[in-house]
């Protein structure tokens, strides 16, 4: 029951009265809703019903979704306004209640604060304030409230009611029309409302932390893998269902599906087309034969090129039950039968292997050369509208000015002038008047940073596009040694299929992270929390502070892989215009992996030496992080560590020998060289035989900049004296050397002009090291 009673049958007096009692302040406002309340009764009295409800359910404002200024008995601008202020008011009263579209159909602009006020709810206010204090815009915050306003007053429930499927109703109802502005049209709204319902507790634990969560298809079980491809025969159903079931315990989702796909699909729903007397695995030679013609082909009639990959999943399930067979033979002795798969088909699938080797090493072949260019056109286009961006922000509006040959015009739109009213910072847009078109500067520059950050990451760790998505401010790490150098690391979480890592950053490296820090932190002293969703696993993190994170609208998410490898696309075409190199072609985020100069992912330090020199007393334990993150933040990104170790064998978790740790310590010692540091990956040896001016590992100290120019004017004699007496070896091997050492100075030179201060978490100071200190068990 409403706090007012059920006013379904009140008169309009009483309503008046009422409304007057909510909302007495202001005077103007409050006479002009009254005005509104009189005439709006005297429309809906024009049609039968004993209730007001009944009498708007058939009205024209209900079933013609006509706005309440149409339907006003005289056109002035004050009659609609009255007229739509009394409408508002029966509906925040729980006189009417609308359907949502008869709702938006209307721009009730006091909407949430006269519901508010109506409601009188201390949740409903409790949850007003904790939009209030959120690091979001605005706009943002108000169509926060509204959005959950709206959700309560057509569904006619007080806010103790609003479930996340009740609010799941109104995103996806909204989603059918537009609202607020066009620009809504299609999609769907709520996304921060959502996030503070879940934050503040309204939405029970076990509700995904956002609205995409939610929305999100969930894990298919191994039931549902199978049934999506009806299979006939139950039998055989329920073996492939045991099968996955069993697979599931080794193997993650996303090869769990593709298993399911391959088998159900691909292999036994395709046996049951071409023998529908098929009831077991013994598969005849002959119907083996008109299986393997067919799948050459896929289902659009295009060659399939995975063909040894189909093979091999039922080569490996019908190898897996003849083993569980022979330990469980009350299971699986029943569909025991020999592979139909033949060895010249295996052999098939090891020249296979091979073509994709080679196709890997051509692409690789044909990328390298191109990497340099690809680099020096996203340091070009970062800087291009960073510039645009720091000029254009300090010209009003209406301003011309010029950057670079270019001329702009600032320009603001009417959201920008409320914003400038209010002191706050409008987006920055300005008309190019060599293209003839507006920009929005603040989104062009976002990309190009973003794009920028992802490949020097990419190419400067050697990561796989999951780990760069997965990293956090929290796997920045880093070490002091006894003699006061400091050495950042990267912690890279463990898989299902890969070992935890720990890789010392490069400069280049620990500069790139610092810009993304330093851009998402934005003067505050932590890194906003977003959720990240992972599309192969099917699965929303909690909320971490995830560094490769971008607002947009209501919501922080973690940037996907399929958004990534999109822009990357995107990137390559538009060099392309410029550089016909690029035509047809574009990088991958594995190619950047492929195209790392070391082992270094493949030879990261052990990570019971790195659980070490991180300060964790054993791998459960994470330290100094509660001053910077809330507790539930660590507890999250621990949980998700320890989920991950969990699937590693145990014996990669011994225990720190003092020899380990000594043989640590050397090794930051023999890395130094005069020109600089060695980046080469830990307990590996020098593979350029000391040719440190050639060697890509090889990081200048600045200081030594004086030092290289000594090296190049007697590198330039050599080459004098080489031509001198025609030694064309000679003067090849100079040359290279040549081009290696002025990049290796241009490199050096770029980075001074770019030096960002990082803030990185901070670990209590480790206890001073004896000698031969013992060391703690991690494992």
């Amino acid at each position: 029951m409403h706090r007012y009673g059920d006013l379904s049958s009140a008169s309009m007096p009483t309503i008046v009265a009422l409304a007057t009692s909510v909302w007495p302040e202001p005077i103007h406002r409050r006479r002009s809703r009254n005005r509104g309340l009189d005439k709006i009764g005297d429309y809906l009295c024009k049609y039968s019903g004993d209730t007001w409800q009944e009498r708007w359910d058939i009205c024209e404002l209900n079933i013609q979704l006509l706005t309440a200024g149409d339907a006003a008995p005289t056109g002035t601008t004050s009659a609609r306004a009255e007229f739509t202020q009394g409408i508002e008011a029966l509906f925040a009263l729980r006189v009417i209640r609308p359907t949502l579209r008869a709702f938006r159909a209307n721009k009730l602009l006091c909407y949430s604060h006269e519901f508010a006020q109506a409601e009188g709810d201390p949740a409903l206010d409790s949850f007003i304030t904790a939009v209030d204090e959120t690091d979001a815009s605005d706009r943002f915050k108000r169509w926060a409230v509204f959005d959950v306003c709206t959700a309560l007053t057509y569904q006619g429930i007080p806010f103790a009611d609003l479930t996340p499927e009740a609010f799941m109703d109104y995103a996806v109802r909204a989603r059918e029309g537009t609202g607020r502005t066009g620009m809504h049209l299609g999609k769907y709204v709520g996304h921060l409302a959502w996030q503070v319902l879940h934050g503040c507790g309204h939405f029970q634990a076990s509700a995904p932390p956002t609205l995409r969560a939610a929305l999100r298809a969930p894990q298919l079980t191994t039931t549902e893998m199978v049934d999506q491809y009806s299979v006939r025969n139950q039998s055989v159903r329920r073996l492939l269902i045991d099968y996955l079931d069993r697979r599931g315990t080794e193997v993650d989702y996303a090869t769990l599906s593709g298993q399911a796909h391959l088998i159900t699909k691909l292999f036994w729903v395709a046996v049951e087309q071409l023998n529908p007397e098929q009831t077991d695995l013994h598969i005849s030679q002959e119907v083996y034969a008109r299986w393997r013609a067919r799948i050459t082909v896929c289902e659009d009639g295009s060659p399939r090129t995975d063909q040894a990959v189909i093979l091999s999943a039922v080569r490996t399930m019908y190898f897996d039950i003849n083993v569980w067979a022979t330990n469980e033979p009350e299971k699986w002795a029943h569909w025991a039968a020999p592979c139909p798969v033949p060895r010249s088909d295996i052999r098939m699938l090891m020249n296979h292997k091979h073509r994709v080797r080679e196709r890997t090493h051509a692409t690789i072949r044909t990328l390298q050369p191109l990497l340099p260019a690809l680099i020096d056109a996203l340091e070009t286009r970062h800087e291009k509208w960073h510039t645009l961006l720091d000029t254009a922000s300090k010209i009003d509006d209406q301003q011309q000015f010029n950057v670079g040959d270019r001329t702009y015009t600032r320009i603001y739109s009417r959201e920008d002038r409320r914003l400038v009213a209010l002191g706050a910072a409008p987006r920055v847009r300005v008309h190019d008047h060599q293209a003839g078109k507006s920009i929005d500067v603040n989104r062009q520059e976002d990309a190009a940073f973003w794009g920028w950050a992802i490949v020097e990451t990419l190419r400067h760790s050697g990561l796989r596009i999951e780990e760069l998505t997965e990293l956090s401010h929290l796997s920045v790490r880093q070490y002091r040694r006894p003699n006061g150098e400091v050495i950042a690391l990267l912690v890279v979480a463990p898989s299902k299929t890969d070992r935890e890592r720990v890789i010392p950053m490069s400069a280049e490296l620990f500069h790139v992270i610092a810009c993304i820090i330093r851009r998402i932190t934005a003067g505050k002293s932590t890194v906003p929390l977003a959720t990240r969703y992972d599309d192969h696993e099917r699965i929303t993190s909690d909320p971490q502070p995830f560094l490769f994170q971008r607002r947009i609208g209501q919501r922080i998410e973690v940037m996907t892989t399929g958004a990534i490898g999109t822009h990357l696309r995107n990137v390559c075409a538009d060099i392309a215009t410029t550089d016909p190199r690029f035509d047809g072609i574009h990088f991958r985020p594995h190619d950047f992996r492929r195209l790392f100069a070391t082992e270094l992912v493949n030879n990261g330090l052990p990570i019971h030496i790195g659980a070490a020199l991180l300060g964790h007393l054993d791998l459960e334990t994470t330290r100094g992080y509660v001053a910077v993150f809330n507790e539930d933040v660590t507890r999250h990104y621990q949980a998700h560590l320890q989920r991950r170790r969990a699937l590693r064998p145990p014996e990669e978790y011994p225990p720190v020998t003092n020899d380990d740790w000594a043989e640590f310590e050397a090794h930051f010692d023999k890395r130094k060289v005069e020109l600089g540091g060695c980046g080469r990956p830990y307990a590996t040896p020098c593979s350029h035989e000391h040719a440190c001016i050639r060697c890509p590992m090889l990081h200048v100290d600045p200081k030594m900049l004086p030092r290289l120019d000594d090296i190049e004017t007697s590198l330039l004699e050599r080459r004098d004296r080489a031509h001198t007496e025609n030694w064309l070896g000679e003067i090849e091997g100079i040359d290279l050397t040549l081009s290696f050492l002025r990049g290796k100075r241009t490199e050096v030179q770029r980075r001074l002009r770019r030096h960002t201060d990082l803030g990185l978490p901070t670990t209590a100071n480790p206890p001073a090291r004896s000698a031969a200190p013992p060391r703690p068990s991690v494992g």
